[in-house]
């Protein structure tokens, strides 16, 4: 039975943290349409607004150009994602130190995948793994902020070294469903567990379809000494052939009943429809279940993730909210 935007979203908390996830664009009409779209998703006032990284720096100029127009248009927070693939550590360091030099303070640490074409016993990197991507986001930071003495209040002539700032988020990815090249959970929540370790301080879900795959991985997570918040990553998918593109990638299969009724709709409208209304469903669910906000997955257009944010009637102003809940 295809949803409906009659269908209940559950109950959802009054206030929930909210962030997106963008990608570069390819050419000036599309850099111009997305634009627009951060200009409408700032308006919701979201945690932050992440966006993609090609392998090698395939896309670091327009990347950063996406960032830089965050920064100075809106008050989202941007957050870049990093990747090891390709990368020395000279690289790596210098590309960090550009980002923080450019105001950028939240990152997305991922390991990240080599070429379809390239050897799988190449290597992707001097850096192997997103942990010791997060140490190094670290490490840069403190080289660019040097020691320092500071006065100790109310003890004359004593001081201490000053506390060095820290990048607002470091995240890594998490994977509900299993990562494919992992050989069970276990080494899934070992690996997550090392990432928090080595400094990230938030974990983001790739998709997932059920939520009883996130609720059952955060438990597991918990259970294995996982504290860090871990955000369910979701995508209002309005397509079949965007659905089917995303279990190629993935290796996830949705459920039959989203691929059928997607396949069999020949109108858009109702596929938008079917699209909006199975992730307010999944959203609705996983926030039900504790999830601490929702990482919306855009494909950088605005209209049906803010759908989502709509139905659940989640749309409140971060910073009113921090403010009220400070006093």
């Amino acid at each position: 039975m295809a949803a409906t935007a009659s269908d209940p979203p559950g109950d959802c908390p009054s206030f929930v943290p909210v962030s997106f996830e963008l990608f570069p664009p390819r050419t000036d009409a599309a850099a111009i349409a997305l634009g627009r779209t951060i200009d409408r998703l700032a308006e919701v006032d979201p945690a932050f607004i992440s966006v993609t990284f090609g392998a090698g720096g395939s896309s670091r100029q327009r990347s950063l150009t996406v960032l830089r127009y965050m920064l100075e248009h809106t008050r989202a927070e941007p957050m870049a994602h990093l990747t090891c693939v390709g990368s020395s550590h000279v690289e790596a360091n210098r590309l960090v130190r550009e980002f923080l030099d450019a105001g950028i303070t939240s990152f997305l640490a991922l390991r990240g995948d080599p070429p379809a074409d390239a050897d799988p016993d190449a290597g992707i990197g001097d850096l192997g793994s997103a942990a010791e991507l997060v140490q190094l986001i670290h490490r840069v930071q403190e080289e660019r902020e040097p020691f320092e003495q500071v006065r100790v209040p109310g003890n004359p002539g004593a001081s201490r070294i000053r506390e060095r700032p820290r990048p607002e988020r470091v995240a890594v990815a998490a994977f509900p469903t299993g990562h494919p090249r992992s050989r069970g959970v276990g080494q899934d929540i070992d690996t997550l567990l090392a990432k928090e370790i080595a400094g990230a301080n938030l974990a983001i879900t790739q998709l997932f379809w059920r939520a009883d795959d996130y609720l059952g991985f955060v438990e597991r997570a918990r259970a294995g000494g996982v504290t860090i918040p871990i955000l369910p990553g979701i995508m209002p998918v309005t397509t079949p052939a965007r659905l089917a593109r995303l279990t190629e990638l993935t290796g996830v299969e949705p459920p039959a009943e989203l691929s059928i009724n997607l396949e069999i709709e020949p109108d858009a409208a109702a596929q938008i429809e079917l699209g909006v209304a199975f992730a307010t469903r999944l959203a609705a669910d996983v926030l039900a279940g504790g999830a601490p906000g929702l990482h919306l997955y855009t494909f950088n257009r605005h209209e049906a993730v803010l759908d989502v944010v709509d139905r659940l009637g989640i749309r409140a102003d971060r910073l009113a909210h921090e403010r009220n809940t400070t006093r």
